[in-house]
């Protein structure tokens, strides 16, 4: 694969085209949008593919752009895709190109994806002589959060290349790794997570006379610990679950026993099979322990993104594609999963494909106290941009055979 002419000059092509890649994330970055309605980002995505002759589409409901490359022979259809949305965070990272809207931020490095993948829709378009078969660039809104994915994927996204996507592929970059590496592994890379909220209820009171009411802060707190030893003795040690309570809220005063409290968290599983089963036990364990306090429990599930499992195959390949096109000191297999969770696993649901990422720790920091991802003071180094866009359209290449 090291020596495959399709693969020649890929990455200096990537690099050549750096300065537009770099020039469309800043702009991106500057001015970020949220969610699933991102017409700025929209119009730039479309601007900056304008004039390739590739096939271009807007979404219906959301603010998504769809491209369509066909190649010079007939052949199947690769996904490539890139997420485009920010973050509700207020940015204090001191850069030259920071963003100007106020309390939203790319501290997620989506505004680099969507460059990339841009930059990349630009060098396969040069390449399409090589391509046997049609690429398609997905552009999503609304992944923080939001299931931009599935509302794309019913949309349509599957079958815009005229035929089923056989392939599909994504990139997310991460400060906490060394810049320029590629990450994958067969399997489950992410897991899905679940929200939940539970009220308790019980009895007001003066705090002097407690015996005269029900008080739901024991029972809240309780709960809190009742939580992880239903993880310990109801899931096996061999799925991996975390559940993880970050609000919990009651009363006004100090000498008031409230009548309520409240607390909200997370449960993350790496399988369905578990995830099914905390769904099922987390409801009966509030109840339950409520009750012994002589309160009631009142518990929402609300369901986020599957587990983001990538393909046996292809998973490992993008780590061996990485070493043929990039070098080998920028591919390294994925230890371990991560507990956090993303919805391009709604695609792999139904296509075989990968989800890699993308190192870029800033120089001079060491990857490990490098700010991380979601941090108002992340900072990508952008000379991994090269990398990312290499990577892109080394699978397309390589799929397309």
């Amino acid at each position: 694969m090291a020596t495959d002419p399709r693969f020649a000059g890929l990455v200096e092509a990537a690099r050549a085209l750096q300065p537009r890649t770099v020039a469309l994330r800043r702009k991106i970055h500057k001015f970020p949008e949220r969610g699933l309605n991102l017409p700025g980002t929209q119009a730039s995505v479309m601007h900056a593919l304008d004039g390739l002759g590739i096939q271009v589409m807007k979404g219906e409901k959301v603010s998504s752009v769809i491209a369509v490359l066909t190649g010079a022979r007939p052949g199947p259809t690769v996904l490539l895709r890139g997420d485009m949305d920010a973050l509700p965070l207020q940015e204090d990272s001191g850069l030259s190109y920071a963003s100007e809207v106020d309390g939203v931020m790319h501290a997620c490095g989506h505004d680099t994806h969507t460059a990339m993948l841009v930059s990349a829709a630009r060098l396969l378009t040069s390449r399409k002589e090589a391509l046997a078969g049609r690429v398609v660039f997905m552009f999503q809104p609304g992944e923080e959060g939001y299931h931009g994915a599935k509302y794309m994927i019913d949309e349509g996204i599957l079958d815009a290349g005229g035929r089923p996507i056989e392939r599909a592929f994504a990139l997310h970059i991460t400060a906490t790794d060394t810049s320029g590496v590629i990450r994958s592994k067969a399997g489950a890379m992410l897991a899905a997570a679940d929200n939940f909220v539970v009220r308790i209820t019980g009895r007001g009171g003066h705090g002097a006379i407690p015996h005269d009411a029900l008080d739901p802060v024991p029972a809240a707190a309780a709960i809190v610990g009742a939580l992880q030893t239903m993880v310990t003795r109801h899931i096996s040690v061999f799925e991996p679950v975390v559940v993880t309570v970050g609000r919990l809220t009651a009363g006004t005063t100090s000498n008031i026993i409230p009548e309520t409290a409240e607390l909200e968290g997370t449960f993350r599983s790496l399988s369905e099979a578990s995830r099914a089963k905390v769904r099922e036990e987390l409801p009966k364990l509030c109840h339950h322990v409520a009750a012994s306090y002589g309160c009631t429990a009142e518990v929402d599930l609300h369901q986020g993104y599957p587990v983001t499992v990538n393909d046996d195959v292809i998973g490992p390949h993008v780590v061996e594609l990485a070493g043929a096109v990039l070098g080998q000191r920028y591919a390294a297999p994925m230890p371990t999963p991560l507990m956090g969770a993303e919805d391009f696993s709604y695609v792999l649901q139904k296509v075989p494909g990968a989800f890699a990422f993308l190192g870029a720790c800033p120089p001079g920091v060491e990857p490990a106290d490098a700010d991380p991802n979601h941090s108002n003071r992340v900072h990508f180094d952008e000379s991994a941009l090269a990398n990312g866009v290499a990577m892109y359209a080394a699978f397309a290449l390589d799929t397309l055979r």
